[in-house]
């Protein structure tokens, strides 16, 4: 299957207080957190990623896509695009809370490579990692890596996704916490 990535300037981050249907995504790699109080689906998609947190009848799905992804407008949270640095909490029912802070970082080259191949070593050890096909036009395709650390009341998610073309990486922390 083929697998490149999008632009990085047409990047989006958005936060639904619903689930999205899983056609709408692309998923190459996918890992499913079962806790006692909730349960989460992590997903890698072509564009970044998927996180689909349940708790007790509630819903957030966190998204980075494409901004040409046709997703949903209904019961969504926050929208972004994906420049600069940004950080954003959203409190639900019940003290639920999420905390977000995402950038994107324009690097040198050498600065990109060397990070690249630090998350593909990362993605062997721990976490979720899909190495995408190369643009042709640079030798190496894309990387995507998600860490996470599910406790029982919480769920802390680190995403790295690489584009070599623009020698950038869009990192994102996501917290989400039961009361």
């Amino acid at each position: 299957m083929l697998s490149v990535r999008p632009k990085v300037a047409e990047l989006t981050f958005q936060l639904y207080g619903r689930p999205l249907h899983p056609e709408l995504f692309e998923v190459f790699e996918t890992h499913t957190i079962e806790r006692r109080r909730y349960t989460a689906k992590i997903d890698i998609t072509g564009a970044g990623h998927v996180v689909c947190w349940r708790y007790a009848g509630m819903t957030l799905t966190e998204v980075a896509a494409s901004a040409r992804q046709p997703l949903p407008k209904t019961r969504r949270l926050m929208s972004y695009s994906l420049k600069g640095q940004r950080a954003d909490r959203v409190e639900c029912r019940g003290g639920v809370t999420y905390r977000t802070n995402f950038q994107l970082e324009p690097t040198s080259a050498e600065v990109f490579w060397t990070f690249q191949r630090e998350l593909s070593a990362a993605g062997l050890r721990e976490g979720l990692l899909h190495r995408f096909n190369s643009s042709r036009r640079m030798p190496l395709g894309a990387v995507s890596y998600l860490n996470f650390d599910a406790r029982e009341r919480s769920l802390f998610v680190q995403a790295f996704h690489t584009f070599p073309d623009d020698y950038a990486v869009v990192k994102s922390e996501s917290l989400f916490k039961l009361p």
